[in-house]
């Protein structure tokens, strides 16, 4: 009877698990609001489109916090000594969801329009260029998986 119930938690326990990594890794609850952006860079190769004929190795992470109520955007890259940047002008309706005037002169960012947790395209020399993979799939790649060649955009 006691194996059956440990037997019977630890299944429970397994399945909570396995479902708290699942969310982690769609990106879908973040500390604070915020939106990452995993970028890839293509090493020991060109890009070919979206296919590195190198290898993929983790780019910076580009970071957005937004605030609805003052109707700005705070952006930074994680792990990063350069200083953050703020958007002031922005429609806000929520952290996937945001749109912003950029001013001339500002520094560039990774993104100045986000739709659907996605960065929208920007203007040429408004954002960086970048390309990007799942939060999942950058951390792997960090990890040490070295077989993954395509990125998302």
């Amino acid at each position: 009877m006691k194996r059956r119930r440990f037997v019977q938690a630890f299944t429970g326990v397994f399945i909570l698990a396995v479902v708290v990594v699942l969310i982690w890794a769609s990106d879908r609850i973040t500390l604070q609001g915020e939106r990452t952006i995993y970028s890839v860079d293509c090493a020991q190769g060109t890009w070919d489109g979206n296919r590195c004929t190198g290898r993929l190795v983790p780019g910076p992470r580009y970071a957005f916090r937004v605030s609805p109520r003052r109707h700005e955007v705070i952006y930074w890259i994680r792990e990063s000594e350069a200083p953050s940047g703020k958007y002031t002008d922005c429609s806000v309706k929520d952290r996937d969801n945001w749109t912003c005037n950029v001013q001339i002169g500002q520094p560039a960012a990774a993104a100045y329009e986000m739709k659907d947790g996605r960065p929208t395209r920007g203007t040429r020399g408004l954002t960086i260029a970048f390309r990007d993979v799942p939060k999942w799939k950058w951390w792997a790649i960090r990890g040490g998986a070295g077989f993954f060649t395509v990125a998302n955009n």
